[in-house]
């Protein structure tokens, strides 16, 4: 085999070299993370919650649920979302600044009388407090419940900023990590106690997509 010059085997070398480095990040790199909206970082894992928003607002907003942090409550949406119990859902208490509330399956039904909206639960029982130490930031979802801390049943919210005051009084249950800006973008209540006059802006679909 006849001899090859020097600066060649310099290039082979270095070319090899070159397609390694590609090769080893390439296949370092796994999957690509997706950026949490919270302030609070990403919070732990658990199914994620697919809301689809029609009004003022449309699009959808990807909530993670935190079943590590409030795992019966997280078993309550999943299984509501299944069961389609909140497709039609309307946002009935929405305050700028604040948050807005959905998730009355037994009188928000966009497709009938919602002037009760926000005074009802689902078929099921209430549940049991699940407190934890997260702040309630932007993004976060805590679940709405009445004077009773263990009255918490089927509606939730979701924070538009930060509200201390919430902070280990109502459960969270999950944080957006997709459509901060449809959550924006939501009509804002103009009634008593932040309730939507009108229209109010409506979850077309909820699903679980993980």
């Amino acid at each position: 085999m006849r001899n090859i010059p020097a600066m060649v085997w310099v290039l082979i070398v270095v070319g090899v070299a070159v397609l390694g480095g590609i090769y080893w990040t390439s296949s370092r790199s796994g999957p690509v993370q997706v950026e949490v909206a919270s302030p609070t970082g990403n919070l732990g894992g658990g199914p994620v919650l697919e809301i689809t928003v029609q009004g003022e607002a449309n699009g959808v907003i990807r909530v993670q649920l935190l079943a590590d942090h409030a795992p019966k409550h997280v078993e309550r949406i999943v299984a509501l979302a299944n069961d389609g119990a909140y497709d039609g859902v309307v946002f009935h208490r929405v305050i700028d600044g604040f948050m807005a509330q959905t998730g009355d399956v037994e009188f928000g039904n966009s497709g009938g009388d919602t002037a009760r909206a926000g005074m009802g639960g689902s078929d099921r029982p209430d549940l049991a407090a699940e407190f934890s130490d997260i702040p309630y930031e932007r993004g976060i979802v805590g679940m709405a419940r009445s004077s009773n801390p263990n009255s918490a049943n089927s509606q939730f919210f979701i924070m538009f900023a930060a509200a201390p005051n919430l902070n280990g009084q109502y459960t969270v249950v999950g944080q957006v990590i997709e459509g901060l800006e449809v959550l924006d973008a939501i009509k804002r209540g103009e009634g008593g106690n932040g309730s939507v006059l009108g229209t109010p802006d409506v979850m077309s679909g909820v699903k679980v997509v993980q």
